[in-house]
Parts: structure tokens; C-alpha cells; sequence
């Protein structure tokens, strides 16, 4: 039986209610679920609602983008505390950010003869944190493109007409935000733009001071040489190995949570993880 500690719910990108991703863990034997939305923890209490009505053990988590030498990163957080006063402000800083940029990237869409609208936009994103995936979204509805890949390609990601930056933390500031609000920092899929892990060893190196503990080493698109170097490096700086399927829902076609053919990840990991969490409380 797997367990799955990297997921998404309509609070952020995803597709399904925090509910429903504990119904469909249920579903497919997940023992354990960790709901880890970008820059937000709306939907965790709905989701350990619905685990303890289930029998699915939900761990509380958040996915923050960071940047480090100016290379994106994601930094995953579990055990945080929502309410921790620097950590809270940290969030709403970066959520008003995004709010920010949305508006812009429309005001250029506009700009290029495209007429959506923020209460288009609205309708999408539903109660959670408004991305360019919610646009790219939009776009395709609007029959502008014909895939979400085509919106990023064409016109949101970077280089592209409607593109536009946003305030992120860099690595260790994001790291050591997580561990103020005592939570556990890791670093999410380190493949993901680094798919040779020439910048790994310098990043751990770097993060790990700042109070990183853990690095994601089984994911979707990790192939096992890439496991076996990431669990090396980990093992370096002893640092707590997890992993999940990085599920969105209806909008990435294709995919699962994990286990069931996609990636299996050992539930002992998550043992480990709330061991050295309480070592720490």
C-alpha cells in the first residue's frame, strides 16, 4: 500500500475538492495523503476532516516557489503551522503577488487582442489561489488554443508575449520560514529543471543549513539512476527521503495518485518523517 504526500486540490491548480482527494486516496488504498497546495493551506481543514471521517491519515503540507541562483524551485512544507505569525504574512505577501501578476498578464492578453476577463478568470479558479494554469485554462475554453501547453508555449511562460514575474522567497528563506512555523522543509522533485542533478549537491549544500531536512526522491519522472543519486546526496546530509505523485486532477490528463502503475512510495517514509517531527516539538 502506497502513500501519496504531494497532491493538489482546487484551492490551487488542481481539479477536485480537498474531499475528493481523500475519497479517490480512499478509493485507490492510499494509506496516507499529504494535500500540499501552492502558496496557500486553505484546503488542509476540510481535508483532515475528511480523512479522519474516511480512515486516511492527512498530513497538513504547502508547496511554495522559490528561486535559488535564479533557477526556480518548489519547496514542500509538512506539519506547518498556518497560523505562525511570520509564516502567515509570508503567504499573504505571496498570494497578493499573484493576485498582482494575473492582472497583468491579462491587461497583455487584452493588449494582444484576446478579451478574457478577471470574472472569467474567477469562474475557474473557484475558491483557491489564481495561477497562469487557471489562464491557460481560460484560454483553452475560449478557444484561443487548443491546449494548455499551447498557452504556455504561445503566450504565459517565460519569453512569451503575456508573460509576467512575480515575487517569490529565494530557497532558504522559504526553508527557514517552514521551519519557524514548525514544519519540515523538503525539496520537491530536484529533477524537474535539473534533470542531470549538476545543481543538486551545490543547492543541498546551501539549503540545508537554512533547516532543509528532506529532499523528494520518488516522483513520477524520476528514473532510478536519478533515485539512486538523490538518495546518495540525501544520505550525505541525512537528510529524510519522501515522495508523491504531484496529482492535479482532470487537468493533466493521464495521471494518478500514486501507486496503482504510477510511483510507489514507501509508507515507512512518512513514519520516519513524524518521528523526527516530534523529536522536534
Amino acid at each position: 500500500m502506497s502513500i501519496d504526500l504531494h497532491t493538489h486540490s482546487h484551492f490551487s491548480d488542481g481539479t477536485m475538492t480537498p474531499t475528493e482527494l481523500v475519497v479517490l486516496a480512499k478509493a485507490k488504498k492510499i494509506s496516507a495523503l499529504a494535500l500540499t497546495d501552492h502558496d496557500t493551506m486553505a484546503g488542509v481543514e476540510e481535508a483532515v476532516q475528511a480523512g479522519a471521517e474516511m480512515g486516511i491519515e492527512v498530513v497538513p503540507g504547502i508547496e511554495i516557489s522559490v528561486t535559488n541562483k535564479q533557477i526556480e524551485y518548489h519547496i514542500l512544507g509538512y506539519f506547518v503551522d498556518p497560523r505562525h505569525y511570520a509564516f502567515a504574512a509570508a503567504m499573504l505577501r505571496v498570494q497578493e503577488a499573484r493576485v498582482e501578476r494575473n492582472t497583468k498578464i491579462l491587461e497583455k492578453l487584452n493588449a494582444l487582442g484576446i478579451a478574457v476577463t478577471a470574472e472569467e478568470l474567477q469562474t475557474i479558479s473557484q475558491p483557491g489561489q489564481t495561477g497562469r494554469p487557471h489562464i491557460a485554462r481560460l484560454l483553452v475554453q475560449s478557444g484561443v488554443v487548443e491546449t494548455m501547453n499551447q498557452a504556455f508555449n504561445q503566450f504565459l511562460k517565460k519569453g512569451q508575449p503575456a508573460f509576467v514575474s512575480r515575487f517569490v522567497f529565494d530557497a532558504a528563506e522559504a526553508v527557514a520560514l517552514i521551519r519557524q512555523a514548525g514544519g519540515i522543509a523538503v525539496l520537491a522533485h530536484p529533477a524537474y529543471n535539473d534533470p542531470e542533478l549538476t545543481r543538486l549537491p551545490a543547492v543541498l549544500a546551501e539549503l540545508v543549513p537554512a533547516g532543509l531536512e528532506g529532499v523528494e526522491v520518488y516522483y513520477p519522472t524520476h528514473s532510478k539512476p536519478m533515485k539512486k543519486k538523490i538518495r546518495a546526496l540525501a544520505n550525505r546530509h541525512n537528510l529524510l527521503f519522501t515522495g508523491g505523485s504531484d496529482y492535479h486532477g482532470e487537468v493533466r490528463p493521464g495521471t494518478s495518485l500514486a501507486g496503482n502503475g504510477n510511483v510507489f512510495v514507501p509508507p515507512e517514509l512518512l513514519v520516519k518523517m513524524k518521528e523526527q517531527w516530534h523529536r522536534r516539538r
